[in-house]
């Protein structure tokens, strides 16, 4: 762009120039939700053969208990490793960068125990067919 142009063709490019831009913004999303539509569709036929498998949604259901088992015992480790940790510190700024770690250890733990009975209860409401076959609640 010339700066002796005058400010009136200035602002036209720049005018056009956007336009541009949302056309391809506007092509790319509509190729983008052509593309989804086109990729859930097998996936969702897939689905079906995940709860039709023999043994499988057991299998699912076994490795979500089990990790959720490592989950609460990994906090426990770690609380208990922090907590011992604390008592040999002497400056006050490690002792916050461990009660931080304890309690981004709390949320990860608790995230982990709800998120399964949360997707059990989102999923079925949505209809979503492994939230009817699989049993993601860990208890």
């Amino acid at each position: 762009m010339n700066l002796k142009t005058p400010v009136s063709s200035r602002i036209l490019e720049t005018d056009e120039s956007s336009n541009v831009r949302r056309r391809i913004a506007r092509s790319g999303i509509g190729s983008l939700i052509l593309l989804s539509v086109l990729a859930v569709e097998p996936a969702l036929a897939q689905e079906s053969v995940i709860c039709e498998a023999e043994g499988l949604p057991e299998m699912i259901s076994g490795f979500f208990q089990i990790t959720t088992g490592i989950g609460l015992i990994g906090l426990i480790v770690v609380w208990q490793a922090d907590s011992l940790a604390e008592v040999f510190t002497t400056t006050t700024e490690q002792k916050k960068d461990l009660k931080a770690h304890k309690r981004t250890a709390l949320r990860s733990t608790v995230i982990l125990v709800v998120l399964g009975p949360l997707y059990t209860v989102v999923g079925s409401t949505m209809g979503l067919p492994l939230a009817g076959c699989v049993d993601f609640v860990p208890w």
